[in-house]
């Protein structure tokens, strides 16, 4: 029989799930209005997509205690690292939505970046990856060879690019850790990169922009809104539930920009993009299941506790910073 405190974690849990759910949905159309701007330079797409995110967290700071402060000299030097490899991951992600021909392509690409993070987190953190996890993380990068289809010629470029976003959200996934252990805040983490992203996109937002058509507009304002609203979902779900049990239900936004694609952009996966799909999450879901399962381990002989395994480089995701510490919202 469940007791209380069993049916809370559950309901927990399934709010977490919905809520990781709504932040997948927001990024899927996020991808989708990036798509449906149009020919427009890249520059000015990342441009709309960090200045309302940037609007938005600015406005909630003001009501904090600490405001603008950023906790040490130190942390300015991975705020910055953190920053300038995201935005560039931005840019890569943003070319390869509009370049690749599906924007479920260019998300499965993205979502390597957990794996990314594993490897990152060796040299950054100086954690040493288990066996499994560097077996699941072989497996999802040989699963994103079947949407790469690496060729010698220009035709893979927005492929490679979407794979490269994959490292640079790594990257700046373990950065974000970093500050984390450092005890930066995790809203000033997302304020400074989302100021900086704007702020470096605007000369060349200016330099080079084109005139935009109503439709144009609204597209690059909803793709702005969508990823500011997947920040906050994916907030809130860590607040409900730990990365480690909810944190794979993040994959449906693959599926997401599928249908999205399907039914406005005329998109189609093929099948051996599909197969990278099944690889990469089928990783993803693997992952999970075996760190749960030596999570359940009997207890080591002698002690009376449960043999837990190590905090794994990738299960921490940057959004949720450790107990006690404001959890605010993260950047996609």
């Amino acid at each position: 029989m469940q007791t209380s405190d069993g049916r809370t974690l559950a309901k927990r849990k399934g709010v977490g799930v919905l809520f990781i759910l709504g932040a997948a949905l927001s990024f899927a159309f996020m991808n989708l209005f990036v798509n449906l701007a149009g020919e427009l330079p890249v520059m000015q797409k990342v441009f709309f997509r960090n200045l309302i995110a940037t609007g938005v967290v600015f406005v909630l700071l003001l009501f904090t205690k600490e405001k603008f402060r950023i906790k040490s000299k130190e942390c300015l030097l991975w705020l910055f690292l953190r920053a300038a490899v995201g935005f560039i991951g931005v840019i890569l992600n943003f070319y390869a939505i509009d370049a690749i021909g599906s924007i479920s392509d260019a998300s499965i690409l993205n979502k390597l970046s957990p794996f990314f993070a594993i490897l990152f987190s060796v040299f950054l953190l100086k954690e040493k990856p288990r066996a499994y996890e560097v077996a699941f993380v072989v497996l999802a990068f040989a699963g994103a060879m079947f949407v790469v289809k690496p060729t010698f010629t220009m035709q893979s470029l927005p492929a490679v690019s979407g794979f490269l976003s994959g490292a640079c959200a790594g990257f700046a996934y373990t950065c974000v850790r970093v500050l984390g252990v450092k005890g930066e805040r995790g809203m000033m983490t997302v304020f400074f990169f989302s100021a900086f992203s704007t702020l470096v996109a605007l000369p060349f937002f200016i330099a080079f922009y084109e005139p935009m058509t109503p439709f144009q507009w609204f597209s690059l304002i909803m793709a702005g809104v969508s990823a500011t609203g997947g920040q906050f979902c994916i907030t809130a779900a860590y607040r409900f539930a730990p990365a480690k049990e909810i944190a794979v239900f993040d994959y449906s936004q693959v599926l997401f920009a599928a249908v999205l694609g399907f039914f406005f952009l005329d998109q189609v996966p093929d099948v051996l993009s599909i197969v990278g799909y099944v690889v990469i999450i089928g990783a993803a879901v693997g992952k999970q299941l075996v760190c749960q399962h030596l999570a359940k381990r009997p207890a080591a002989p002698g002690t009376g506790e449960r043999m837990q395994p190590p905090a794994s480089p990738a299960e921490v995701p940057p959004e949720n910073p450790p107990e006690g510490r404001d959890k605010s919202p993260p950047e996609g």
